[in-house]
């Protein structure tokens, strides 16, 4: 017996998407700008390269196990499980969550999909209305809704996230997530590889560096979005500076709303690839 007629359809949902991804082409400019960043950052000792990227690794294993291990996390997570079950008395643990049907799944995950990018909206709204201290702690915050977040995601669809495996699967699928859309294709197909050969479902035995010169576009960004919310904020409407609220919350929404579609397709994938494999 294969998959349901619906989950035939989210499965050929996530191939189209998957396609579109693989088939991206980069405009002129987008392809010019990673260029110019990879050919300027690679003029810095390798030994620099090596240790700033090594400290931006920690940063995010830290951050991931500081999110994972807080009290608002373990609150949300007994919540997807009281949610699941109201559809399935029987679940006690994350993995019996995969014992739901898909649009079950993706009610519990879309719950949380859409509290982080109001998060992320209210977040960059209110960087975009302060001064330099709400402006400063923007990019850590956006950090933490983004890694909860895909937390959230992976524990909605079955997967818990306390194991090394499922830990660096997140961490990478944030990482991706957060990527320019032009490299998100051939990272896809990495992510995909490793979670297939797999040995185990509990330690990782792959390549765990997370981060490289094309996460540099983040600061980047982040600076673009400095500029531009100190140019405008004293641009005030009725004695609010809307735009450059405008400016915070959207950008800081679109980016939540990246990661939060990356990380929904990749547990979507697993989910039915693995009852596939099972029915085989």
């Amino acid at each position: 017996m294969g998959l349901t007629d619906r989950e035939q359809q989210v499965w050929n949902q996530i191939s189209e998407w998957e396609q579109n991804l693989l088939q991206y082409e980069p405009n002129d400019f987008a392809a010019l700008y990673g260029r110019w960043l990879e050919q300027g950052f690679s003029m810095l000792p390798e030994g620099v390269q090596r240790r700033f990227f090594e400290k931006l690794d920690s940063s995010l294993f830290h951050l991931h196990a500081m999110v994972q291990s807080s009290q608002i996390q373990m609150d949300a997570r007994e919540r997807i499980l009281a949610t699941g079950r109201m559809f399935h008395p029987d679940i006690a643990s994350v993995s019996d969550l995969k014992a739901l049907k898909i649009d079950q799944l993706n009610y519990i995950a879309g719950q949380h999909i859409a509290k982080h990018r109001l998060y992320s909206f209210a977040q960059g709204g209110a960087s975009g209305s302060g001064g330099m201290l709400m402006l400063g702690s923007d990019l850590p915050a956006m950090a933490i809704i983004n890694v909860r977040a895909v937390q959230l995601i992976a524990m909605s669809y079955g997967y818990e996230v306390d194991s090394p495996f499922e830990m660096m699967m997140a961490l990478k699928v944030f990482d991706i997530g957060m990527m320019p859309k032009r490299l998100q294709g051939a990272a896809w197909e990495e992510l995909l590889h490793e979670t297939k050969n797999a040995e185990d479902g509990y330690f990782y035995e792959g390549n765990d560096e997370l981060t490289n010169i094309s996460w540099l576009e983040q600061p980047l960004s982040q600076i673009l979005k400095v500029m531009a919310i100190t140019a405008f904020r004293k641009k005030l409407i009725q004695g609010i500076p809307l735009v450059s609220m405008a400016i915070g919350a959207g950008t800081n929404y679109q980016t939540t709303r990246k990661v939060s579609e990356f990380a929904q397709k990749y547990y979507q994938y697993r989910y039915l690839d693995e009852k596939r494999e099972e029915q085989k």
